[in-house]
């Protein structure tokens, strides 16, 4: 990433870089190079409404993916890790996203989204890493298109962004992550084991990231952060919050039971297609 391109202007091209592998490096070197203290923020106006992809793999709705089969086998893992990996790589530009298209809310949130940037990156290089000692890769199979609808639906509202992208998407892939974690036990898969329990470490921080400016944001609007988040999900993602919840990481994440719990208990009518990150 050259360091005359300012943080704006470099994550919107990451944005616009197709290729997987080198989205997540540069990803990476931006990150690098605003640690460093080397890059201005830049003005650069609106990010693409839609990142830039790959040929593969093909992306298909939400309810045309095949079904996943449990279980210790190599190809049950390949299709785990490659599902996880593409979620990954959504979750890359959705924080790019963010930093682009919402960069007045000043260094300090900038500062948090670039580190998840730079996570989500370091996660989905880990991912190919692991494909490819399973001799498989990225793209090698179909992959659902209905993570970035979160994205189009909340482009014009930050608040609207956190209540839903890290505090739905991610705060359930805090929920679901453990019981992949001892599938792949359970198979003595433990390089798998290992790439999966960074993710879920670094995600609880990702969540709580996301409550924590969502928090801001409604401080600074005078606005009960429960009722406005809960209100928001009605709005933008419309569906039920599955149980069962992981409520030791929500609250680590400082996440409040009371909020997602009165959402799961009053199903909502919804478009299905998203997905936890």
């Amino acid at each position: 990433m050259d360091p005359a391109v300012g943080l704006i202007d470099g994550a919107a091209a990451i944005l616009r870089t197709p290729d997987p592998i080198e989205k997540a490096t540069a990803t990476r070197s931006l990150a690098s190079l605003w640690r460093s203290g080397a890059l201005a923020i830049g003005t650069l106006g609106p990010p693409p409404d839609r990142p830039a992809r790959p040929a593969k793999p093909e992306l298909r709705l939400p309810r045309d993916m095949p079904k996943r089969r449990a279980g210790g086998a190599r190809a049950s893992r390949v299709a785990l890790l490659h599902a996880i990996a593409h979620i990954e790589l959504n979750a890359l530009d959705l924080a790019c996203d963010l930093i682009a298209r919402f960069p007045a809310i000043g260094p300090g949130c900038l500062d948090d989204w670039v580190r998840v940037a730079d996570e989500e990156a370091k996660h989905f290089l880990l991912l190919t890493r692991r494909l490819a000692m399973l001799d498989a890769a990225y793209g090698d199979l179909p992959a659902h298109d209905g993570l970035w609808q979160a994205a189009e639906a909340t482009a014009l509202d930050l608040k609207a962004r956190l209540a839903i992208v890290p505090l739905v998407l991610e705060a359930r892939g805090l929920d679901v992550t453990p019981t992949m974690i001892r599938s792949l036990e359970l198979a003595g898969d433990a390089e798998s084991v290992a790439v999966l329990k960074v993710i879920y470490d670094e995600e609880i921080g990702h969540v709580e990231i996301g409550q924590r400016w969502f928090d801001v944001l409604c401080a600074r609007d005078d606005l009960d952060p429960t009722e406005t988040w809960q209100a928001l999900v009605r709005r933008y993602y419309r569906g039920a919050l599955k149980r069962p919840f992981n409520d030791a990481a929500r609250q680590a994440a400082g996440m409040h039971s009371a909020a997602y719990e009165a959402l799961a208990e009053n199903p909502l009518s919804a478009p299905k297609g998203q997905r936890g990150l």
